[in-house]
């Protein structure tokens, strides 16, 4: 079917650092779980992802759509056998999808459907994979957002690109949002309904610079945090959120 033109009024920052590095770093402090309506919260980073199972990049602010991101996972990688992701293409994650001040989606730096990104996606996910422009709901795994907490990831203790979120909200007391499921995040006009832990996979345990297999992730978030970090989410009401806006959770 015919694709409207793929475009997004998220707004990429340059970070005064390498974008890929895990920042803003997060406090080391755990405390105990709980939701605690005292906290100050506010929005600490914002990430989306043009292209499913691609690397992505921060940004200082984003659309809410009902569906999401505005811009997040527009594009996938296909095969013979459906679409592929780098559950079993790990190679995916060495690449890096953004969008062009057109709203085009890119992989390294190239539009997404010129010969030169299917070159690179083949490369990392076989000689037979294809690229496709899709903006239906199914794009997303679980629900269209995902939601992290800086003390959650403090208490990660790795790379919060292991966990790819859409929106990270800062001033969380160590694990509290283990109670967050079924509360509300208030944003400006934005209303975003958390849904439930996120249930990790094999992509936890990937390295997002080297590629590094590290099985050990995995099972480090299934010993501590019984296999789940982060919260499916979805949209109740859209706007536009910005990186420091605060944050009411109901």
């Amino acid at each position: 079917r015919p694709h409207a033109p793929l475009r997004s009024s998220f707004v990429i920052s340059v970070a005064p650092c390498d974008p890929f590095s895990p920042y803003p770093p997060f406090p080391s402090q755990v405390q105990s779980p709980g939701i605690h309506r005292s906290m100050s919260l506010r929005v600490a980073q914002l990430w989306r992802y043009p292209v499913k199972s691609l690397a992505g990049g921060p940004g200082s602010t984003a659309e809410i759509r009902p569906d999401g991101t505005s811009g997040d996972r527009i594009v996938r990688v296909r095969g013979p056998e459906g679409v592929r992701t780098s559950r079993r293409q790990y190679r995916l994650l060495g690449l890096r999808g953004t969008l062009d001040a057109d709203g085009r989606p890119r992989i390294d730096g190239h539009v997404w459907n010129s010969p030169q990104a299917l070159a690179l996606v083949k490369s990392a996910a076989g000689a037979d994979a294809r690229l496709e422009a899709w903006e239906g709901l199914d794009r997303f795994d679980i629900l269209p957002l995902l939601v992290a907490t800086d003390g959650a990831v403090a208490a990660f203790g790795r790379d919060i690109r292991r966990l790819r979120p859409n929106i990270v909200i800062g001033g969380v007391e160590g694990l509290a949002e283990r109670d967050w499921p079924g509360a509300r995040l208030h944003i400006g006009d934005t209303i975003v309904r958390l849904d439930s832990l996120r249930g990790r996979c094999h992509m936890t345990t990937i390295d997002p610079d080297t590629l590094a297999v590290e099985p050990g992730v995995l099972r480090d978030i299934v010993r501590r945090f019984d296999g789940k970090l982060a919260l499916n989410a979805e949209v109740e009401r859209g706007g536009v959120i910005k990186v420091g806006d605060a944050v009411r959770l109901s």
